[in-house]
């Protein structure tokens, strides 16, 4: 058994001891009930020892493996304590960052984010995933990702606001002139759109109306992308109104290739967080890198949606 894998499995082993089940030890680790067996499995394989009694109503630990839990325990703790006081003495992060971040917004703002933080600690090494999944922060050895809009509840993760995104609706000026301007919410009925969907499933557009009453307009959509480029090329090819960060639609309001149709104050947004593995100790590269996103991500937002409203 590798390192690594013993590591997983102690862990594994340690948070079934204590919640006692399984499954609420997934749901901690943010992992599958499956791997957290498979992963206690290999270490009782490993050991030649039986770590559980098992039933389909309970389980509870063996003499050896409640002797196990005691030593693996302290043994955790032990780790953490010198992790604590390694990152404690150093002057600078260093070591191998891994984060992920969703595609576009990626490349758009957390990338310059990583790029400085990379040019201030030389000892620091970043890895930057690309991906619009939701990946699995510790299943896959992630230290850290960014996340848009609301965030589940979980014991196992820990999140810090970033800053809020700003949408705004937009199509191009020949789909308007052909099917006209849509100012409050009854006015999008009938209208094609082009939206954001995973799965078969499209994430709703929430308007506030004139009374300031949050509503889903019914807009008719013929078109359904996992990717914000995509959606943006296609309104800009007249494929219908689109829903748009304002970071990204901005450029092409400037242009003159799509208008604005309802603006960001009309347009209910989402968080963007910072999350990371809930620890008892935040290692110092990833500490810097948090602070670092807090301090430049919300000008970077604002750089990129510089100017839409006026460009509208």
């Amino acid at each position: 058994m590798a390192v690594n894998d013993r590591l997983l499995g102690i862990v594994a082993f340690v948070q079934s001891a204590e919640a006692g089940s399984f499954a609420i030890a997934a749901e901690r680790l943010g992992v599958t009930r499956s791997a957290i067996g498979k992963r206690i499995a290999r270490l009782e394989q490993q050991l030649g020892a039986r770590l559980f009694h098992r039933s389909t109503r309970r389980q509870s630990l063996t003499d050896d493996g409640q002797a196990y839990y005691e030593r693996c325990v302290k043994a955790l703790a032990e780790l953490d304590a010198a992790q604590a006081a390694l990152d404690s003495g150093r002057r600078e992060p260093s070591g191998r960052l891994r984060v992920s971040a969703p595609v576009l917004f990626g490349r758009h703002c957390v990338a310059p984010v990583m790029l400085e933080l990379a040019r201030r600690h030389p000892k620091l090494d970043i890895d930057l995933s690309f991906s619009d999944r939701v990946v699995d922060l510790v299943e896959e050895g992630y230290d850290l990702a960014i996340r848009i809009g609301r965030l589940p509840d979980s014991a196992t993760l820990a999140a810090r606001r970033l800053t809020d995104e700003r949408l705004g609706i937009c199509a191009s000026p020949a789909y308007l002139a052909q099917r006209g301007l849509p100012r409050e919410v009854d006015d999008f009925a009938g209208h094609d759109a082009v939206l954001y969907g995973r799965n078969g499933q499209s994430v709703p557009w929430r308007l506030r109306d004139a009374n300031g009453q949050v509503r889903e307009p019914a807009v008719r959509a013929r078109l359904r992308f996992d990717d914000l480029q995509a959606i943006a090329d296609a309104a800009i090819a007249d494929a219908g109104l689109a829903l748009l960060p304002c970071w990204l639609l901005s450029q092409y309001v400037r242009t003159g290739e799509l208008q604005m149709v309802m603006h960001a104050d009309r347009v209910v947004g989402g968080r963007i967080n910072a999350v990371w593995p809930h620890t008892h100790y935040l290692p110092l590269r990833t500490r810097a890198a948090i602070d670092l996103l807090v301090e430049r991500i919300p000008g970077l937002v604002g750089v990129q949606a510089q100017g839409w409203r006026e460009a509208a």
